[in-house]
């Protein structure tokens, strides 16, 4: 069944491909059936042939999951455009065919959208607080009103008084975007976008007096699927006016689309291709020869390192676990992230964040999105800053191990109580003489006290950083590079440093603030013992519609901790392991056929409040030869370390690991909604969810006070 799935995949790829070839080529045809072979050289013309370059637009690549079923394509679309060749100089004809064809089109229900920010009506106002762009483009003083750049238009392009009042601003409003939209030979000015047959049919029987006015095929952004990873897929759009400078350097014209955010923004030159060029010759205001002066050159498909099915299953294994548990202590705990990498490469293998939402959505009913609460287009996987409570004590752990301060075998006594420079901090437990490995296992805060007040802020900052804590991962999509709890980030924040913030840093529950990425980078690092690698989103780059690969990418190493001691990360991981069989059923990590190594950790996030807390774990798996590690955040909750068992087991049957081949498929988009499906706490009904019933009553042990 997979072969023939793949099959059916290959021809429809195949199809669309050909579909926008001919529809591309329907007016390379008509002209060149015009012209014919036997007057190919345009000199043949004489002098009262006008000759001129215009662009021919290459075809956007697809984006594509790891498995390579289609995320985002191309669909065609039917335009209105006008042509500048056949568009008349005489500017009394030309507005008699502006406003012929805005009543036509409105009457198509298909009114004609202007960018000039004055009100229809008079009396004229601007429509936005900062107008100078339109000012400068009319060439008046910066202190002209409304009222005086409608003049101007009016004026310029002599739009007759026979005209009312209401015709007249309709007529000014289109030439102003023929100004703003650089309306030339080779940049056509758009209408209408996507228009039915019987619009098309009625323009194409205007046209005899609308000179310039035709129906053209165009290539569209098509969301195939849009639950799965809409954060980092991202949009395309419009190229706006403070962007147009730049890009108009890079070839693009005003009527581009460009990327905006996501993989589309990051790999736009990749996916955008090359546009072609053609020569044309006209002759009494007909198209006679045209000519290739530059093939097209279609975008890339870029294959993406995240498999769309487990995808899925992470989001619904997030959103259930914050449906079965919307409270902890009277407080909402309705928002969330998971990050899952590649261990051995660093590839994001599934990024979940809560509340989310679906990509057509944001193109259907951004307003109301938009609106939402707890901001469900807020990347809290990338962009969320956290204190990493307790997990911190990894890296705390491997800095006093490496830099000598302890050794493996080297205790402490907690006796809960612990002073610093004469204040009295606590540990969730009564540990007695503890050492490395058992302190992790259980997140003894007296003993990590200790480690860090031998180390210093210097010596914690520093192994922060080699953790690459505090900087951006170089994904390909962005992130937030966080902030470390060190005297020189406070100075820059204005904040006061206090001897006391030394120990709390060493447990991660002073001011300070990581990603989930970053902080399941941390994971695969301590997988790696010491060797970090740079996240990475794209797999790799195909032919646009074959399987012809162009590159792939290969994992690189971000940096190394360099170790002093071989011993380092044997307690460190030995502790996670340990740590890893505290985990009650249903949600056990026994029983896997592997150990799991992994660290929690409960930081309060409000001194006021200590009710108030977030929840975060982190680890890999399997322990002794690490395929996938991970990180996690509920806000405001508890146990988050209960997804951990549902995560591994999607991974494997999604991925394979240990050994196991996977076994799933891309199940259909789930969208029961046509309005946005992203309410916080909405549970999905992917399969994998989390257990609906939670029997376990022991406490997390691992608080940082």
């Amino acid at each position: 069944m997979k072969s023939v799935s793949d099959t059916i995949k290959s021809i429809i790829v195949i199809l669309m491909v050909i579909s926008l070839s001919v529809l591309s080529g329907m007016r390379l045809m008509k002209i060149q059936v015009v012209g014919g072979e036997d007057i190919a050289d345009p000199r043949k013309f004489g002098s009262d042939a006008v000759t001129f370059e215009r662009e021919v637009r290459s075809t956007r690549g697809e984006i594509v999951d790891f498995n390579g079923n289609v995320i985002i394509a191309n669909d065609t679309r039917c335009d209105i455009v006008l042509e500048r060749a056949f568009f008349p100089e005489d500017l009394k004809t030309g507005n008699e065919i502006l406003l012929k064809l805005s009543s036509a089109l409105a009457e198509h229900g298909h009114p004609f959208e202007e960018s000039l920010p004055i009100t229809k009506e008079w009396p004229y106002v601007f429509t936005v607080e900062d107008a100078s762009e339109v000012v400068e483009k009319l060439n008046l003083n910066v202190y002209a009103t409304a009222e005086n750049c409608i003049d101007k238009l009016i004026s310029d392009y002599e739009i007759s008084d026979e005209y009312s009042q209401e015709e007249q601003r309709i007529i000014a409003g289109m030439r102003y975007e023929m100004l703003a939209k650089d309306f030339s030979y080779s940049n056509d000015l758009i209408l209408a976008k996507d228009v039915d047959s019987a619009t098309v049919i009625d323009m194409k029987e205007l046209s005899n007096f609308c000179k310039g006015v035709e129906a053209v095929d165009a290539a569209e952004r098509y969301i195939v699927r849009g639950d799965i990873l809409p954060h980092e897929i991202g949009t395309v759009g419009p190229i706006y006016a403070e962007e147009y400078a730049e890009l108009k350097e890079q070839g693009y014209a005003l009527n581009d689309e460009v990327g905006k955010s996501g993989i589309e923004q990051a790999m736009e030159k990749q996916l955008r291709g090359e546009n072609g060029t053609e020569e044309v010759t006209m002759l009494n205001g007909s198209i006679v020869d045209i000519k290739t002066k530059k093939e097209t050159v279609p975008g890339q498909t870029v294959k993406l390192t995240v498999d769309g099915a487990f995808q899925l299953k992470l989001q619904g294994i997030l959103d259930n676990f914050i449906a079965e548990r919307p409270y902890y202590k009277g407080y909402a705990a309705n928002k969330g992230a998971l990050v899952v990498l590649d261990a051995k490469t660093g590839a994001v293998k599934g990024m979940a964040t809560a509340p989310t939402y679906n990509l057509k959505d944001f193109a259907e009913h951004y307003d109301e999105l938009i609106k939402q609460e707890n901001a469900p287009m807020f990347n809290r996987c990338t962009f969320g800053q956290y204190l990493p409570g307790s997990t911190f004590k990894t890296i705390t752990a491997t800095a006093g191990l490496n830099e000598g301060v302890v050794n493996g075998e080297t205790s402490f006594v907690c006796h809960t109580d612990y002073e610093f420079y004469g204040s009295w901090y606590k540990c969730t437990g009564y540990h007695n003489a503890i050492s490395a490995r058992r302190a992790i296992e259980v997140s003894c805060n007296v003993y990590f006290y200790e480690v860090s007040r031998l180390l210093g802020i210097d010596n914690i900052t520093k192994y922060a950083k080699l953790y690459g804590l505090g900087s951006h991962t170089g994904i390909e999509t962005g992130d937030a590079e966080g902030f470390l709890c060190n005297p020189e980030t406070f100075a820059e924040r204005g904040q006061p440093w206090y001897i006391g913030y030394v120990i709390q840093a060493g447990i991660g529950n002073q001011d300070c603030g990581f990603s989930p990425l970053q902080l399941a980078n941390v994971a695969c690092t301590i997988a790696n013992r010491g060797v970090r690698y740079k996240p990475y989103l794209v797999d790799s780059l195909y032919t646009y519609g074959s399987n012809e690969l162009v590159s792939k990418t290969e994992p690189e190493v971000a940096g190394q901790i360099d170790l002093n001691y071989d011993y380092v990360y044997d307690y460190i991981i030995g502790g996670m392991m340990d740590a890893a069989r505290n985990v009650p059923a249903p949600y056990s990590l026994y029983g896997l056929g592997y150990d799991v190594a992994i660290k929690t950790g409960t930081p309060q996030t409000d001194a006021n409040d200590l009710n108030k807390q977030n929840s975060v774990f982190i680890g890999f798996a399997p322990a002794n030869d690490p395929e996938v590690a991970f990180a996690g955040v509920i806000e405001g909750g508890e146990y988050s370390k209960y997804m951990i068992r549902s995560i591994l087991l999607a991974y494997q049957e999604c991925y394979g690991m240990n050994g196991v081949a996977p076994t799933a498929e891309l199940p259909p988009e789930n969208r029961p909604n046509e309005t946005t499906t992203a309410q916080a706490g909405t549970a999905t009904t992917a399969a994998s969810a989390a257990p609906q019933t939670d029997t376990a009553t022991t406490a997390v042990t691992t608080t940082a006070q």
